[in-house]
């Protein structure tokens, strides 16, 4: 039986067949996973059906089509001392950050049953690209898959479609450029012929759409939204999400300061809400419900908000929650439940209608990955190579904490009975 929860997300991607993982947040954009049987305990020696070293470095999500997980990765040149330093005599930042003379850019993949690398494509080749944030990656934005294409974001450095099938490059498109400060980090979404990207710098702010079948830019909106007018206060990392509002398809994006719903097909805007000052640098997507959307405020503020939105022409407030709002953590929805992380490990659980929490409870660790819904269970990653899971529901259980060797900054995947995890070096294949 289909929740009404999910229902407005699966209006939307209904022509995914059941056991893809198309996109970052999996086949509804909400991080939940059809699959059943997961083991709840393994190590490296244990339950482990194939790990795959993996090239180069990246933080990406692997998506899967088929028999067939895709994942982009970087191969970093560093820069020179001399290159170090005029490339940072204009950083406003005080964190540590990776400066290269160059970065390639790559899709992997890999056979879903035997862990094989079947192929790795050199997609873009980067030129003194701007610096990244040490928790960052030149690969960090998760690709989009549909049947026969997979679709590779990269923020600044460009967007490339590539034919899964003949391994060529469709198109590129290197058109569109902001000054991201810490690295490329929001992953775009496809609906329809729109494949659609934030574009959040510190120096500009906009929206954008590419046509998915020729590259071109078929719209790009500016943020109109009032803001912080410190550079480093305007950037953001988010991903949109679309909903179906009165009828009509809606991206949802939220931004520095702003939550904005655009018209997916045009561009245009069509509505914005003024969360408050010191909202930044978020890394999240919203989810939603068939009455409210949920989001994180990120840096600054950091704040959950839920936004009405059933019957409205522009939504409104109608809770916020400023205990242990995640900066770079997507939320989870079950069951009129809404599960979240926090950086420093505190998942909380909070009631959808009220956002009184009915727990917060440290899993200890710190977190990046954005956890996933799999059979009645949560399945949270730490940089530490631990995963946690935990029942969806009230009460709060640890049923298994199991490390993996190597940081964790890639969100998990799961399908049929077997886990599928990302860490900073190898593919991980969990199952019996």
């Amino acid at each position: 039986m289909i929740s009404r929860f999910l229902l407005p997300l699966l209006l939307l991607t209904s022509t995914i067949r059941a056991g893809n993982w198309p996109e970052w947040r999996g086949p509804s954009a909400q991080g939940h996973a059809n699959a059943t049987g997961l083991p709840e305990t393994w190590s490296e020696t244990s339950n482990i059906a194939w790990k795959t070293p993996l090239p180069g470095r990246g933080h990406s999500t692997p998506v899967m089509w088929g028999d067939h997980i895709w994942l982009t990765t970087a191969f970093e040149k560093a820069a020179t001392a001399d290159e170090v330093k005029q490339r940072l005599a204009s950083n406003t930042g005080d964190q540590p950050l990776v400066v290269l003379s160059s970065v390639s850019l790559h899709a992997v993949c890999v056979d879903r049953n035997s862990g094989k690398i079947l192929h790795d494509i050199e997609l873009l080749n980067v030129k003194d690209p701007q610096w990244a944030h040490q928790l960052n990656s030149y690969a960090s934005p998760t690709p989009v898959l549909e049947e026969g294409r997979l679709y590779a974001h990269f923020g600044a450095f460009g967007t490339v479609a590539l034919d899964t099938k003949t391994l060529k490059v469709l198109w590129k498109n290197q058109e569109l450029h902001v000054m991201h400060e810490n690295g490329p980090g929001s992953t775009a979404v496809l609906h329809g012929d729109r494949l659609i990207a934030h574009f959040d710098g510190s120096d500009q702010q906009f929206i954008a759409a590419f046509d998915k079948n020729t590259g071109k830019v078929a719209w790009k909106t500016p943020r109109s939204g009032e803001m912080d007018p410190r550079p480093q206060q305007k950037k953001a990392y988010g991903t949109p999400l679309v909903v179906m509002m009165n009828g009509q398809a809606v991206v949802v994006s939220s931004a520095a300061d702003n939550i904005y719903g655009y018209d997916a097909q045009s561009g245009k805007e069509l509505w914005k809400i003024h969360y408050g000052e010191l909202g930044f640098s978020m890394s999240t997507v919203p989810v939603a419900d068939d009455q409210q959307i949920y989001f994180s405020t990120a840096f600054g503020k950091s704040q959950v908000i839920a936004l009405k939105y059933a019957g409205l022409k522009t939504p409104e407030i109608a809770w916020r929650n400023n205990k242990n709002a995640p900066k770079m953590c997507s939320p989870v929805l079950h069951g009129g439940l809404l599960f979240y992380v926090d950086d420093g490990g505190i998942v909380s659980c909070v009631d959808t209608k009220t956002g009184e929490a009915f727990y917060r409870e440290r899993l200890g660790g710190k977190f990046s990955a954005s956890p996933i819904l799999a059979d009645g269970k949560l399945y949270f990653c730490s940089r530490e190579g631990v995963v946690s899971i935990v029942p969806a529901a009230k009460e709060f259980k640890i049923l298994a904490q199991n490390t993996l060797d190597g940081p964790i900054m890639a969100s998990p995947i799961a399908d049929g009975g077997a886990l599928f995890i990302r860490t900073d070096k190898a593919l991980y294949k969990i199952g019996k």
